[in-house]
């Protein structure tokens, strides 16, 4: 009788210290979000701490959104993901059946707690006069961004780009201006964050097309550079989609708390972080308050413009789709 209690208070401690251990979340993100999720992730680990009385510790795996997205679908069990576009959660659906097909309804705002547009970053004094898009192609102006096979941070410039061109010039001759566009690419890097590195540290080509919030934050980081800031005033809506994966929460017994931490990006807390690293936001609060940082512009949707992302996918960023065209017939020239 004595060995069976000994057995059964045995049993009992292992249950409870493995209730007390911390529970953890895998954030899949971006390429060029890991400082905000370094400083969003801590207020999170508090305010769940307060209201759950439970320790919580996030990590956080970093890179070009398809990628990441390719990662889960092979076996990555993030539990939640952050991404900059839409069509890379739509595949872990699609691909992967790692959660419903309805996964924007879940959460406000189409799931997109916060948002941005494009932005381009020049040298000092603009010494090439970078004003819109239409001067990107003057002269012998050499351009930095992603490559949008693997990054959708590129992808919403490459769409940008080609949304303001055929507004400003008519189908024909946007498709014409975009063979310019693309040939004047210095180097096409996997992510964000690579091509932040070539334009700064490398110092290649006169203007780094990114996100307006990457462009800032670029600025505030290298004061001695006196890098400028230049928002087109017709530009494209990005979107900064989220969602909670539902078959690796289930497998991770991390539901409640992946659903809190992407809610808690809601809050005025995690609006006033994310304005801070100059991402517009929808707290009304926070953007009164933040309302001058940010630039008037017009912008359009990928929707408006292409159709549907699955379309816009097919037909521009598939195999020997447009995209591959219009880089084919830039080196025939």
């Amino acid at each position: 009788m004595r060995k069976l209690i000994l057995a059964a208070t045995l049993v009992a401690s292992s249950l409870t210290l493995a209730g007390a251990q911390a529970k953890e979340l895998l954030n899949s993100s971006y390429d060029i979000s890991r400082e905000l999720f370094a400083e969003i992730n801590p207020l999170f680990i508090a305010h769940w701490q307060q209201q759950q009385g439970e320790t919580l510790t996030i990590n956080q795996s970093h890179g070009g959104s398809s990628r990441q997205a390719q990662a889960i679908i092979q076996g990555l069990r993030a539990d939640v993901v952050t991404f900059n576009q839409s069509t890379d959660i739509d595949i872990l659906h699609q691909r992967g059946k790692l959660l419903p097909e309805n996964w924007r309804e879940r959460l406000p705002n189409n799931a997109s707690p916060y948002y941005s547009t494009m932005a381009f970053l020049v040298r000092k004094g603009n010494p090439k006069n970078i004003q819109d898009w239409a001067d990107l192609t003057k002269g012998d102006v050499s351009l930095v961004f992603p490559n949008p096979k693997t990054s959708g941070n590129a992808r919403y410039t490459y769409l940008a780009a080609y949304g303001a061109a055929k507004q400003r010039l008519g189908d024909e001759a946007a498709r014409s201006w975009m063979v310019d566009f693309l040939q004047r690419v210095a180097v096409f890097d996997t992510g964000g964050r690579g091509a932040t590195t070539s334009f700064i540290e490398r110092q290649l080509g006169d203007v780094l097309i990114t996100f307006e919030s990457e462009v800032n934050n670029i600025i505030k980081q290298y004061p001695d550079l006196e890098l400028q800031r230049v928002v087109p005033a017709n530009n494209i809506l990005a979107e900064f989609p989220v969602a909670w994966i539902d078959r690796n929460v289930a497998r991770n017994g991390t539901e409640q708390q992946a659903k809190a931490y992407l809610e808690y990006l809601y809050s005025k807390d995690a609006q006033q972080v994310l304005a801070r690293y100059f991402y517009r936001v929808h707290h009304p609060d926070v953007v009164t308050a933040t309302a001058d940082q940010f630039p008037q512009t017009t912008l359009f949707t990928v929707e408006q413009v292409f159709g549907s992302w699955e379309r816009v996918n097919t037909e521009h960023f598939g195999n020997n789709a447009e995209l591959d065209k219009l880089l084919a017939e830039g080196r025939r020239r």
